[in-house]
């Protein structure tokens, strides 16, 4: 920690897919832990709603809308936090999308191409412009927001999801082979079922959450601020010597048969 005793005091640190969900709530927690935060997304309005509540909070931040699946805009983003705040050490690459909930030969290569474009490809274009500037300044924190989902428990009709959410998983460890002498450590989230949108959407009726809560060993899924606790420590000192991991936060729903 810095001497203001905050877990990121003094680090700057990008957030993709913050205007919901878990990245918002990362984004805000990451400020209030003494972070200047570049937050990104699609939604300008929400991101700079985002960026109007830590000001008013008294932290620091910046918004970029934009599509990082587009390997200019990730470029961009960080010439952006660099300009604005000198530098960069944490970056979460949380964007991501379900993609086609579908039986796999129902789903169409379309739908494949734009679910890895958002949920793999953007982690693999915002890796390539953020480790540099995390060379420049010694060290850094690389964080894929990854799942569950395709690693340690499968669902049907998850194919493209799982497909794209495993593909971070071997992205960090090769990553983290790549730059871990150069002090870039490189780690998974893998959340559980989070009150999010998304997830709303996936479980649209009473029962169908129900079905989601029972899965988990907790017997409840997370809220966002859960899975920002988590990723505030792996971006943090208290997780100097964790690298290459895959972390999981999910309740136990890797676990439970029950």
């Amino acid at each position: 920690m810095g001497t203001s005793g905050m877990a990121l005091d003094g680090k700057v640190a990008i957030v993709t897919g913050a205007s919901s969900g878990i990245g918002r709530a990362i984004a805000l927690l990451f400020a209030a832990e003494g972070a200047r935060v570049i937050a990104t997304a699609r939604r300008r309005e929400l991101l700079d709603g985002l960026v109007a509540e830590i000001e008013m909070a008294g932290g620091a931040g910046s918004a970029l809308a934009g599509d990082v699946s587009d390997e200019s805009f990730a470029r961009a983003l960080v010439e952006h936090t660099k300009s604005r705040f000198g530098g960069l050490d944490v970056a979460v690459n949380n964007a991501g999308v379900l993609g086609p909930m579908m039986q796999t030969p129902d789903v169409t290569r379309d739908a494949w191409d734009a679910t890895m474009a958002t949920n793999l490809t953007s982690a693999f274009l915002g890796a390539k412009y953020q480790i540099p500037a995390m060379l420049a300044r010694g060290k850094g924190s690389l964080i894929f927001v990854s799942s569950f989902v395709g690693t340690t428990a499968a669902m049907p009709g998850a194919a493209t999801y799982a497909a794209s959410k495993a593909g971070q998983i071997g992205l960090m460890k090769a990553l983290e082979v790549e730059y871990g002498p150069q002090g870039i450590r490189v780690n998974a989230l893998l959340p559980g079922g989070t009150q999010t949108a998304a997830a709303d959407a996936m479980a649209d009726t009473e029962d169908m959450k129900a079905f989601v809560r029972n899965m988990h060993a907790l017997k409840r899924i997370a809220a966002p601020e859960e899975q920002a606790r988590a990723a505030l420590f792996l971006a943090s000192d208290a997780a100097a010597f964790i690298t290459g991991s895959a972390m999981l936060v999910d309740g136990g729903v890797s676990i439970n048969k029950t």
